[in-house]
């Protein structure tokens, strides 16, 4: 997928089935009689170019393919993950911390399960061949860890340090998993108020989300969803910023919340139309969150240093953080 992702921008259905001789031609060098050989997207693109739309008219008219002309210079190199003879004018190396929350809250606000999967996203653009380490703050944080094969998992086990020759370009160095509860800090709250009544045509509606164990930082991004019951014919609520929608027919209510300002939390209020003579719902709805927060990971792991051996020069290093909702549930 990841592969795929890289080649055409985004792995769709539709994208496959448009680009469907690109992506035999790139199975059939990825693997080798049945086991998987090349799996670096960089090296698959000098092997089997990306399509793009003047290359593909040329194709049609020509009868020619987008496999490459020569062997890309990584496979015959120690390093089959890395080509020989990069240069760059501005040698860089970015990294983003990114952590994806899945949480489900009980209606008194307690925590029933939570867990973070979290991944470490590099774009390197380095002359050479440099050689990296990574270390970090509190590495015993990191469970269930999965690795780029460039890393030297030994270095790992002995100094839980990363140590290796990156790819040239994007690739993904590692991903991990933090399921301990303890360690799962939950960033935002929403306090509500969702009542039916038996016999009654009018139900009342009100939610607010506000900010929790955040660093600091600014929750954004903010995006509210709910399935109401089937009784629910209408409803007529008022936000304290943001727009909302309710469709009347698949009964699902959004809310676009944007940033959480902490002196003002945001709120929706108002009533629901309930369908005359139905009884009352089995169960209140489920509240859905999505939302964001720049420069926090959310489980506390920090990047202590970055440094290169094997070079010269000095490159421009960058780490970035984010923290992002996965499957975020509040029941009510």
């Amino acid at each position: 997928m990841d592969t795929a992702g890289d080649y055409f921008g985004v792995c769709s259905e539709p994208v496959i089935k448009d680009n469907v001789v690109v992506v035999y031609e790139v199975l059939e060098e990825m693997l080798d009689n049945g086991f998987p050989l090349a799996t670096e997207s960089n090296i698959l693109k000098e092997l089997i170019k990306p399509p793009t739309i003047l290359r593909t008219v040329v194709n049609t008219i020509t009868g020619s393919t987008n496999v490459g002309d020569q062997l890309p210079t990584g496979q015959l190199s120690v390093v089959p993950w890395r080509r020989t003879g990069v240069k760059y004018t501005n040698n860089e190396a970015y990294f983003d911390v990114i952590e994806e929350i899945d949480a489900i809250i009980d209606k008194s606000g307690s925590t029933i399960t939570a867990e973070i999967q979290g991944v470490i996203d590099a774009c390197v653009k380095l002359t050479g061949m440099p050689d990296l380490t990574l270390s970090f703050m509190n590495p015993r944080l990191l469970d269930d860890v999965s690795f780029h094969p460039c890393v030297r998992f030994k270095r790992w086990e002995s100094e839980r340090i990363l140590s290796f020759i990156p790819p040239d370009g994007n690739f993904r160095l590692l991903s991990y998993h933090v399921s301990a509860q303890n360690l799962v800090a939950i960033p935002v709250y929403v306090k509500h108020n969702i009542s039916f009544r038996d016999s009654s045509s009018l139900g009342r509606f009100e939610i607010t989300v506000g900010p929790k164990q955040t660093m600091g930082k600014t929750v954004e991004g903010v995006i509210v969803t709910s399935q109401m019951p089937k009784g629910v014919l209408n409803m007529s609520l008022t936000p304290s910023q943001g727009t909302h929608t309710f469709d009347p027919v698949t009964k699902m209510l959004s809310w676009d919340v944007g940033k959480i300002n902490p002196q003002k939390l945001p709120s929706l209020k108002g009533t629901m139309s309930l369908q005359a003579g139905a009884s009352k719902p089995d169960e209140n709805p489920t509240i859905n969150l999505q939302f964001k927060i720049q420069q926090l990971a959310i489980s506390g792991l920090k990047v202590n240093r970055l440094d290169m051996y094997g070079e010269k020069y000095k490159p421009f290093k960058g780490i970035k953080y984010m923290t992002k909702a996965g499957k975020f549930q509040v029941r009510t």
